[in-house]
């Protein structure tokens, strides 16, 4: 008999022991119900005016010097940059040298023809030779014509090497240095002009379709929360082929008791009628929303038998710190807040009530279940 309970006492020993039972958390519930979506699109853009010119010479050179600097305020006829006039000065000298000579032979011409006319009132030459000296005069004089409308051509070189302002502006952008060879008509200097300015920013493909010219537009500063109020004037006809995404100009309206957005300040765009502001939707804080196998859960309350379950949902899209919930949940249903990542299928669980509650504190009244669509951004 004593062997017999050493080896009932040694089984008992190496045995398992029992596990521990699963405790029982409280959690925070949210009842499910209905509410309105608040929140509305909003784009990023920047302020730049409505004309931006790119200054270049109308003839190639060296670029000699540059005159003006990023930022510089300009004023019509400032001299912007200069470029190696010494080639344009000796064909503009050549070009003086050629009128010269053509006027010596207009001029001999027209000498010829005064005394072979005399020679032919007075029967000593024929009409046909009279004729001869006036048509040598008639090409005397259109090579004089031509060699003065070359002359002036090689003088307007000479005045293209300088590049000036034609309008009072700003400049926004160098595209040259000094030393620099520049074709005819490369970019030097760009200028945004003084007036009206623009909101520019870039619309989705999915969106463009709700953007449309005089469409109002309510535009922030993000520096410091300015209000200003726009109208779009221009909507791309193509989508740029990186971004894929449609640039949309929207002029600003002046404002007696503000000045326009300073040139390149970054603005925050939000078109009229592009958000889905007060349909009804669900809506449940991030905090209660789990990833899950690729997609999006929560868990869900039985009050029956005080467990949970996990409960899959499909996520449209964000209204400020909410997420907008597009199927999965009804009205009604209770989710667990927070803290779910703790829990487990078919976990009991205890409601937490604050200090003085009775009970669970609902998200909203129960409604009758929303045809909610698919909200996008």
């Amino acid at each position: 008999m004593s062997a017999l309970a050493l080896a009932c006492a040694g089984l008992t020993a190496c045995s398992r022991p029992a596990p521990e039972s699963e405790p029982v958390r409280a959690v925070k519930l949210l009842q499910v119900g209905v509410g309105e979506f608040a929140s509305q699109l909003e784009y990023a853009g920047d302020v730049r005016a409505r004309i931006e010119s790119r200054l270049g010479f109308r003839v190639p050179g060296k670029l000699v010097s540059r005159q003006v600097e990023l930022g510089q305020r300009v004023s019509a006829g400032q001299l912007l940059a200069q470029l190696d006039a010494q080639d344009y000065r000796l064909a503009a000298d050549a070009g003086r040298a050629q009128v010269a000579a053509a006027t010596t032979q207009r001029d001999l011409a027209a000498a010829d023809v005064q005394r072979f006319a005399a020679l032919k009132a007075q029967n000593f030459i024929s009409s046909a030779e009279l004729d001869r000296r006036q048509a040598t005069l008639k090409s005397a004089q259109a090579s004089l014509d031509q060699a003065r409308a070359q002359a002036t051509g090689q003088s307007l070189q000479t005045d293209y090497t300088r590049l000036v302002a034609d309008v009072a502006g700003v400049v926004t952008g160098i595209d040259a240095e000094p030393g620099q060879v520049v074709a005819a008509g490369t970019s030097v200097v760009r200028i945004a002009q003084d007036g009206d300015r623009d909101v520019v920013f870039s619309v989705p493909e999915d969106k463009i379709a709700r953007v449309h010219t005089g469409q109002a537009v309510s535009v922030r500063a993000w520096a410091n929360d300015a209000q200003y109020s726009a109208r779009v004037r221009e909507v791309a006809a193509s989508a740029d082929p990186v971004t894929r995404t449609y640039l949309v100009k929207a002029a600003l309206e002046r404002a007696q008791d503000k000045p326009l957005p300073a040139l390149g300040a970054t603005v925050h765009a939000r078109p009229e009628g592009m958000g889905a502001t007060g349909q009804s939707v669900i809506k449940l804080p991030t905090t209660a929303v789990m990833q899950e196998n690729g997609g999006s859960a929560v868990w869900v309350f039985d009050p029956a038998t005080h467990t949970v379950r996990m409960q899959k949902i499909e996520v449209a899209t964000a209204d400020g710190n909410a997420l907008v919930i597009a199927s999965g949940l009804t009205p009604g249903m209770q989710v667990v807040a927070t803290g779910g990542h703790v829990l487990a299928p078919g976990q009991k669980v205890t409601v937490y009530q604050g200090a003085g509650a009775s009970a669970p504190a609902p998200a909203s009244a129960p409604a009758p279940a929303p045809a909610v669509s698919p909200v996008t951004r």
